[in-house]
């Protein structure tokens, strides 16, 4: 049996949304690199050179990379072998997640995006709630992934129920015609998390578990993903809105794909989009 200090699981994560939000990760900054050889346009270009000059100047000052630094998500995978030691008076996962979050985003300067009524629109003033997704998993893995989501790029994102007749071409359509539609609003170049089958709510999860469960640009490992999403990069990449929207080659970094089985009656499917600053981390205990 593995015991997990809720005070370490805090600690570690007031460390780590800090840590995101102020440094591009090695895959990140691969693809983006890889990519600023690819595009042809000046000013696309010397756009993708700034992002790269911001990238390296938010994680020597230890700075935001954005502005927007994002809701905070985590993707929770709990052992049924683990044991959760109460301390430093946390008295849940969830307590001790929510803390770290809120600590980290106070003491990181960083900004409070949450508001606690969607109507009223008052703010939280910590950034909390924190949005968490638990998944229980056999043996004594503990997991707990972190994605910045900021508001531009949620916004552009988009859910759609298809009837199975509609196919593979009904879907990727659907996808380009998603990103095409954002524009510059998500500051492009974008990654694009795409999630088929499941359920209403359940390809909206895959969506998002798709732009964090593999390094940036790795393919899917089915092969019949794996081409589908080098054709929507291809696609989406034609689109010609290139990077900030200033027109380019390069609108979109990488297309992931995740699936699960559904309903026969139907075949829904989601896409939920990043900005260049994909800001995920992780960690085990």
């Amino acid at each position: 049996m593995k015991v997990i200090s809720l005070a370490k699981v805090r600690d570690t994560i007031k460390d780590l949304v800090q840590k995101a939000n102020f440094e591009l990760q090695d895959d990140v900054l691969k693809v983006v690199k890889e990519m600023e050889e690819k595009e042809e346009s000046p000013a696309g270009k010397e756009v993708i050179k700034q992002i790269l000059e911001n990238a390296a100047i938010a994680k020597g000052e230890k700075l935001g990379l954005c502005q927007d630094t994002g809701l905070a998500v985590f993707f929770v995978e709990l052992g049924e072998d683990v044991e959760l030691q109460k301390d430093d008076g946390l008295g849940s996962l969830k307590e001790a997640i929510t803390e770290g979050a809120r600590a980290g985003y106070e003491e990181g300067y960083l900004r409070k995006s949450v508001v606690e009524d969607p109507i009223r629109r008052k703010n939280t003033g910590d950034n909390t709630p924190a949005y968490i997704h638990w998944e229980l998993v056999p043996g004594d893995a503990f997991k707990v992934t972190f994605i910045a989501k900021g508001g531009g790029a949620e916004n552009m994102s988009a859910v759609r129920m298809f009837a199975p007749a509609a196919g593979m071409e009904g879907i990727e359509d659907f996808v380009v015609e998603t990103a095409d539609k954002g524009g510059s609003n998500p500051c492009p170049p974008i990654v694009v998390g795409v999630g088929v089958g499941g359920n209403f709510e359940y390809s909206a999860l895959l969506a998002k578990k798709a732009l964090l469960r593999r390094p940036l640009g790795s393919h899917n490992p089915d092969p019949f993903y794996a081409d589908m999403e080098k054709r929507l990069l291809e696609r989406i990449n034609n689109l010609g809105i290139g990077p900030q929207g200033m027109g380019g080659r390069v609108t979109a970094l990488a297309v992931h794909i995740e699936s699960h089985p559904c309903h026969i009656a139907s075949m829904p499917a989601a896409v939920n989009i990043q900005c260049h600053s994909h800001r995920v981390m992780n960690f085990e205990l």
